[in-house]
């Protein structure tokens, strides 16, 4: 996509208007700040909502200021005439009430304030959702409410399973919604000295969280996943590779549930930071948003119901693949299986191999013990180049590969382990080796790498979904953790994040697996090393327990 927007002269001015307070049917007063072209007439709006307080809207474009996620406000005043109303939501900003993140009493508030907003004299009677994150979080639910003057929502970047997709990795705690949270509470409170204090969020969301260490009803209230299928307005999924942590899953997800019209695009954001930089930017919402908006509120004949319902940014090679479905009908599965021969490319606790041959009756089994005496971080090593990331960890990795090969869609690992322990975790990750001279291989240093998906999972959470489950994505219930026998091999089907990533002839592909993260290679999406995580697993590659990589190969295009 190029990253040009339009000369154009500003055609409106803009008036401001907040605090603007809309009462909610239990009386509590949610505030609203109000952009709106200061002309006469009635102009479709655009509803943004969150936690965030919409004074962040004033805030300069900077990837510091991770919560200020609603794109470039006075340009969809100024230049494209549309309003564009902030929902602080209850027990946020100036909203009264009490906060409980996305409860039922928060999805309401939703249906009321948009259809509030629809009766207002500026307003055509049409409102579409924006925003990205949390104001994801919101619009999908804003679909499931379904207020009769919404008309479209647009996700970009937006879990729709918390559970699943943010606070528990494959039933694994992350630390970071307990963070986040905490950060959520200080900027609603603190202010500049001598300033009026702002609003305490009393309820400890981050220990409820916590406590709620399975799938259950605190959980499923706040889940839009269980009812994606009640959205009856058009739907543009808007995900990113890099967002493997928080996001991706969700508006991959997202997508394949939703009955009415939808479109996926996934870009290249490589992480938190490209993406959130990417939403400020007016070029990328010229492009991509505001032909959507258009098309929906304003009834423009501009093209969009002609774009393929699927755009995939392809790692590896900067191209857009396009398509009808997602995932791509020619999609070939193949198996690529772990084995003990050594790969003699890179420096981890075994460097095996990776390979479409099915292992041997005698294929044996590669033991590691945990925790690993070199990791200082996390599972984060030492070497030659300072902090290394897979000298600490079990890694499969292919021969150089003779020709491309791109892989599009979900990915599974299907792996045979037993363990010293009641419990163990896994967690995966996938990566692109590039090349090494002979001489930095013979010198110990590690070669360039990209990490291309991960993919977590706790052993006692291994109760299969049976219903949501397909071939290519496992599901798992959450909601009866069983421990596991010591010594017993047990095969754990282990989602992997989609992906599309084209590996390029002489790279490999390797696996690694380990039973923790690091701040150093996860960023804000690490795992707590438990203090129960001693001991040894095993993870089994002979003809009998054959654990392999299913990876969706597609022809390049």
């Amino acid at each position: 996509m190029a990253k040009k927007s339009k000369a154009q002269k500003k055609r409106y001015g803009m008036k401001v208007e907040g605090p603007v307070f809309v009462t909610m049917r239990d009386g509590t007063r949610i505030a609203c700040r109000i952009y709106r072209p200061d002309a006469p007439g009635k102009f479709p709006a655009l509803f943004a909502a969150s936690p965030y307080q919409y004074e962040t809207d004033d805030l300069p474009h900077s990837t510091l200021f991770l919560w200020r996620e609603v794109g470039p406000v006075e340009w969809y005043v100024r230049d494209q005439g549309y309003v564009y109303v902030h929902m602080d939501v209850r027990g946020s900003g100036q909203s009264g009430g009490t906060y409980n993140m996305l409860d039922k009493e928060e999805q309401q508030d939703f249906y009321e304030c948009i259809e509030w907003v629809a009766r207002q004299d500026w307003c055509s009677g049409k409102v579409g959702g924006l925003g990205q994150s949390y104001y994801a979080w919101s619009q999908w639910f804003m679909g499931i409410v379904n207020p009769p003057s919404l008309k479209c929502i647009a996700p970009y970047d937006g879990a729709v399973d918390m559970y699943r997709g943010t606070a528990y990795h494959g039933g694994i705690y992350c630390d970071f919604m307990a963070w986040w949270y905490q950060m959520v509470r200080v900027n609603n409170l603190q202010r500049a000295a001598n300033g009026p204090g702002g609003q305490y969020m009393p309820l400890d969301i981050a220990g409820e969280m916590a406590k709620h260490q399975t799938y259950d009803d605190w959980w499923r209230e706040r889940c839009a996943w269980e009812r994606l299928e009640e959205i009856e307005v058009p739907v543009l999924s808007i995900g990113h590779w890099g967002k493997m942590g928080l996001h991706l899953r969700g508006n991959i997800l997202g997508y394949e549930k939703v009955k009415s019209e939808k479109h996926l695009v996934v870009t290249g954001a490589k992480d938190v930071f490209e993406a959130h930089d990417q939403f400020d930017h007016i070029w990328y919402h010229e492009q991509e948003l505001l032909p959507f908006y258009d098309y929906h509120l304003k009834g423009k004949k501009n093209g969009w119901n002609k774009r393929p319902k699927v755009r995939l940014h392809v790692g590896g090679c900067d191209e857009w693949r396009t398509d009808s479905v997602w995932p791509p009908r020619e999609a070939k599965y193949t198996p690529f299986y772990l084995n003990g021969k050594k790969s003699g490319s890179v420096t981890s606790l075994n460097d095996g191999t990776l390979s479409t041959k099915k292992p041997s009756a005698n294929g044996g089994s590669t033991d590691w013990d945990y925790p690993h005496p070199g990791w200082k971080l996390g599972t984060v090593g030492f070497g030659p180049q300072g902090p290394d990331p897979v000298c600490g960890v079990v890694t499969f990795t292919t021969e150089p590969l003779e020709k491309d090969l791109e892989i599009t869609g979900p990915i599974v690992l299907e792996l045979r382990a037993s363990s010293t322990n009641t419990d163990t975790d896994f967690v995966i990750k996938l990566s692109d080796q590039q090349p090494q001279s002979k001489a930095d291989r013979a010198n110990g240093l590690q070669p360039a790498s990209q990490v291309v998906s991960k993919g977590w999972m706790r052993a006692s959470h291994r109760e299969k979904d049976k219903k949501n489950s397909t071939k290519m994505r496992p599901f798992y219930t959450h909601r009866n953790p069983q421990p596991i026998n010591p010594g017993e091999i047990y095969t754990y089907e282990i989602e992997v994040m989609p992906c599309a990533h084209r590996f390029k002839k002489g790279h490999r592909i390797r696996l690694e697996i380990v039973n923790g993260d690091s701040p150093l290679t996860d960023s804000l999406f690490t795992h707590q090393y438990l203090y129960y995580k001693v001991g040894t697993d095993t993870f089994w590659h002979n003809a009998k327990n054959a654990s392999c990589l299913k990876l969706p190969i597609v022809p390049a295009r």
